[in-house]
């Protein structure tokens, strides 16, 4: 397991500087008004140059994601005093919902983007917001950095969000009792059958590492494209998939047991009743970090990888401050402040691995090798489903 260096380099510091004209008369009263009058105008230039233009920033999640915030948002306006960035921290669970529907009810409402300039969300959100016609569509033109972005990524959301960060799932092991790795989906399947009952996965409509699992089992031996087609009639080609899975069944944790929630299967591996399971590798990371995972866990991409995704910031198509969020995004962007994201949140930059410090791309070696992005849309809901009625009912 490695450790990665928080780096945070000194940023640029700009200085305002005026210069006063000030005109000479013969009488001291000339004199007293003309120094009054330069007085008042510096004090109006000043006032004006100095006054920032101030957007809001919607976001949830748990505290390490306002903790990235804290550190971010003052880097940015240390390098542009005339931009203020409002965040507003909803708490996960207490309702994140409520701000997508007071952006939508101003659009309808014919009073703008509901004083909401930027939001964070996921994959769903946006395709919901493509909809409703609420997104700005982002381009490298507003958004230099927005062209370190791997384009598949960006295609995938239509150019409507700026994925930001990103978290693969991952093969999370003991290394003390794993000897031989698998390298591919097949090795690890026929690892799964080797060792009856040293592996798990969590229920995939509860956590998306299971959900991972399953879909990557399913998507397997279908063409590359697949896993971008949200079109129904791709199930039909989803019969190999399920049965592996329902063979798989009778070899996984208690010969067919499913924990709860991503961290279920995780307990599993802390507890030793598992030595391998599928994770994601900011919970790995940062779990092995702060001593809940052993220090002989180690993690490991497949080939073909299983899949992962984005967070994304999406911009109200309505907002009157899209240019200072423009420059506010450019910088989210930036190397500077990717490796901040990485340090902070144990997950993958949002730009492309070849565009980080060298020292940030070799802490990847091992956990981004083959990571895709998939996008199925609403097909998710329908795989769970069946797994539900084929797999977890035998």
């Amino acid at each position: 397991m490695f450790r990665k260096k928080s780096v945070l380099s000194l940023l640029s510091v700009f200085a305002i500087t005026s210069t006063i004209l000030a005109g000479c008369g013969s009488s001291s009263k000339d004199s007293s008004s003309t120094d009054a009058g330069s007085a008042s105008a510096n004090n109006t230039a000043t006032s004006a140059a100095v006054k920032p233009v101030e957007f809001s920033f919607y976001f949830s999640g748990s505290q390490n994601v306002k903790d990235l915030w804290d550190t971010l948002i003052p880097m940015f306006e240390k390098q542009n005093p005339d931009i203020k960035v409002k965040p507003v921290f909803i708490p996960s669970g207490t309702g994140a919902q409520s701000t997508y529907d007071r952006i939508l009810a101003a659009k309808q409402a014919g009073k703008g983007s509901g004083d909401i300039d930027l939001y964070e969300d996921g994959l769903s959100t946006i395709t919901k917001g493509q909809k409703d016609d609420l997104w700005d569509t982002l381009s490298s033109g507003s958004i230099p950095n927005l062209s370190n972005v791997d384009q598949q990524t960006m295609t995938d959301v239509s150019n409507l969000a700026v994925p930001y960060r990103s978290s693969a799932v991952i093969l999370a092991y003991n290394s003390e009792k794993v000897t031989e790795v698998p390298n591919t989906l097949d090795e690890l399947y026929d690892w799964i059958r080797k060792h009856p009952g040293k592996f798990a996965y969590n229920d995939p409509s509860t956590g998306g590492s299971g959900n991972s699992f399953v879909m990557t089992a399913l998507y397997k031996d279908l063409p590359e494209e697949a896993i971008h087609n949200s079109d129904p009639s791709i199930e039909s080609q989803w019969d190999k998939g399920f049965a592996l899975l329902k063979d798989l069944g009778k070899y996984v944790y208690g010969e067919g047991i499913y924990p709860k929630k991503n961290q279920g299967t995780l307990d599993l591996l802390a507890n030793g009743e598992v030595d391998m399971i599928p994770a994601w590798s900011d919970m790995v990371l940062e779990q092995v970090a702060n001593g809940q995972l052993p220090a002989s866990t180690k993690i490991k991409q497949l080939t073909p990888g299983f899949n992962g995704g984005p967070t994304y910031l999406m911009v109200p198509k309505l907002s009157e401050k899209k240019d200072a969020v423009y420059k506010f995004l450019d910088f989210v962007l930036s190397p500077e402040a990717q490796t901040v994201v990485v340090n902070k949140m144990h997950g993958f930059p949002g730009i492309q691995l070849s565009n980080m410090p060298q020292e940030v791309q070799d802490s990847f070696k091992g956990a981004s090798e083959g990571f895709r992005s998939f996008n199925i849309g609403d097909l998710d809901k329908d795989m769970s489903m069946r797994w539900q009625s084929e797999v977890a009912a035998q």
